[in-house]
């Protein structure tokens, strides 16, 4: 991730970690509590360079971050958005400390679906993912009624009609296992609404469990239980901006 390298003023700086509002931290520099590279500030509106100096709060360092990236696994019964006044949502399940950077999720997952969602502050990188042009690549696990069939597979190669008529991309089907209940993985291309329940309802299958398992190069992290979240890796988030094509 590139450092923006610019100044900014100390109290604007701590507002947005989540430190206190501009009231709290005029008294929190008043009260010497503030240092900047091991000296007491007791002007909040003095500009730092917040990705190089040091910065502290009662001795507690601050790691400044101008956006937040949090891998989520999904449980089910949480609706992927910021807010609803009847409903439990994926922001809920936040701590304080990630809450203050405002996240919302990229892309939406069914209510009754589990797995991968990311969740950030950038909106450029979150248009970058959502984009139609794009087509990232998404991976379900999916336990499905009815024996799935390798003529299924071909039919979603080729791409299914909906019921609303449109005709899905390419998809790739994996069997893991075939029976009354069968076991498999779906890569699609695009997100159309309900997309992965639709394409087997036209085969004449149902989705019985679902769960997003892969997004672009991001993979679920096996340890990361239902409700339980992380930030990603400076690894994960360069592989997500694509910064490490050339390698």
């Amino acid at each position: 991730m590139v450092a923006t390298r610019k100044s900014q003023r100390l109290d604007k700086v701590l507002v947005h970690m989540g430190v206190g509002t501009r009231k709290e931290i005029r008294k929190l520099t008043k009260a010497g509590r503030i240092k900047v590279n091991g000296s007491a500030v007791n002007d909040p509106s003095v500009h730092v360079m917040p990705e190089t100096d040091d910065i502290t709060v009662d001795g507690i360092t601050i790691d400044y971050r101008e956006h937040i990236y949090l891998m989520m696994n999904k449980p089910q019964g949480v609706i992927s958005a910021t807010e609803d006044r009847n409903e439990e949502v994926v922001t809920d399940l936040l701590e304080q400390e990630h809450r203050v950077f405002e996240p919302f999720p990229v892309g939406r997952l069914d209510k009754d679906t589990e797995g991968l969602l990311l969740l950030t502050s950038d909106g450029k990188l979150s248009h970058q993912l959502l984009s139609p042009k794009k087509h990232v690549p998404k991976t379900y696990y999916a336990e499905v009624d009815g024996v799935v069939t390798e003529e299924d597979a071909l039919a979603f190669k080729n791409g299914v009609t909906l019921d609303d008529g449109y005709v899905t991309m390419p998809s790739e089907l994996t069997i893991l296992s075939s029976g009354p209940r069968s076991e498999v993985e779906l890569t699609i291309y695009e997100g159309k609404y309900h997309q992965v329940k639709r394409m087997f309802e036209a085969v004449g299958k149902k989705v019985v469990f679902l769960k997003r398992i892969a997004m672009g190069p991001l993979t679920l992290d096996p340890d990361l239980e239902p409700g339980e979240y992380r930030e990603l890796t400076p690894e994960e988030l360069a592989l997500l901006k694509g910064e490490n094509n050339g390698n």
